[in-house]
């Protein structure tokens, strides 16, 4: 076994909180993971976990091995990418999370064009909206919308995407182009799930004057895309993030509502391990997000 193997494995095992998922990460058997294990505590003289059928936790000691063959695999690489300077390739497996609907429309066309930059890089696109632990699911970088709260992470800020009103024009041709925040609220509006504010929607007139509206609703989805969907269709006044709404808008499928106002507004975050070492991949792709999604 080789050392930095092993340091690797007992990383991967104390992030995962197990040697099967460990086993997944790492791309190796669940038994060469134990085996790892088994000879780096030989080597070492001590327990580093303490196994039963139901739990995995760490000693004292594995505590203290992980803590610093953390910091040892950092200023490994980063002594690799300083030996090597620009000459080194940028390679190896990029594990990125994203929303669905962002990771659907804004961020999977452009990773052709990342990887025509760096063609010796794999890229594993991990799109969901629930909450990712990015150790534990070996997650390299995840981009967010809305920030995030988690200390142990480092959040770059890389744009901001304002949401618009929008309706089709059949329904304003049907109902009418409400010209106040009061008027939005005497229409049937499609409430998207994901957003805290539910019914009450908040809008700030050109001059900043700002006024919290109660719309109602028949439906609600939990999709911006399903949202935007509806009001094409027909089904009222959606409330949605520009890019969701963008084309469809140049297209004439949808009409923007009070266009001088404004309402919400989500930041656009790289979230990374907040470390003393960056992995060359992951400044790669955080300097190309930043130049792809701040030309708007």
């Amino acid at each position: 076994m080789d050392s930095l193997d092993g340091l690797k494995t007992v990383v991967a095992v104390v992030e995962t909180h197990s040697f099967t998922a460990a086993s997944d990460r790492l791309g190796i058997s669940k038994a060469l993971v134990s085996k790892y294990v088994g000879e780096v505590e030989s080597q070492l003289g001590v327990r580093l976990f303490n196994r039963t059928t139901r739990a995995l936790s760490l000693t004292e000691a594995g505590r203290r091995y992980y803590r610093d063959s953390v910091a040892l695999l950092e200023q490994y690489t980063a002594m690799l990418d300083t030996v090597t300077g620009e000459s080194t390739k940028v390679r190896g497996l990029l594990r990125i999370s994203a929303p669905v609907t962002f990771g659907e429309m804004k961020l999977a066309p452009l990773l052709p064009k990342f990887l025509r930059l760096y063609p010796e890089l794999q890229i594993d696109l991990v799109l969901t909206n629930a909450a990712v632990d990015m150790l534990e699911e070996g997650i390299d970088l995840r981009l967010r919308i809305g920030g995030g709260d988690d200390s142990t992470m480092i959040a770059r800020h890389l744009n901001t995407f304002p949401l618009l009103l929008t309706a089709s024009p059949a329904y304003i041709n049907e109902h009418g182009l409400p010209k106040t925040a009061q008027q939005v609220a005497e229409h049937r509006c499609i409430i998207d799930s994901n957003f805290r504010v539910g019914r009450q929607w908040p809008i700030i007139s050109p001059a900043g004057d700002a006024e919290t509206i109660k719309v109602s609703s028949a439906i609600s989805a939990n999709s911006p895309q399903a949202v935007r969907e509806i009001a094409i269709a027909g089904g009222g006044i959606a409330m949605t993030p520009d890019f969701i709404v963008e084309d469809a808008i140049n297209s004439g499928l949808l009409i923007p509502i009070l266009a001088g106002d404004t309402t919400l507004e989500f930041g656009l975050f790289a979230i990374y391990p907040h470390r003393k070492y960056v992995a060359k991949k992951v400044r790669c792709f955080i300097d190309f997000a930043l130049e792809e999604f701040s030309r708007k």
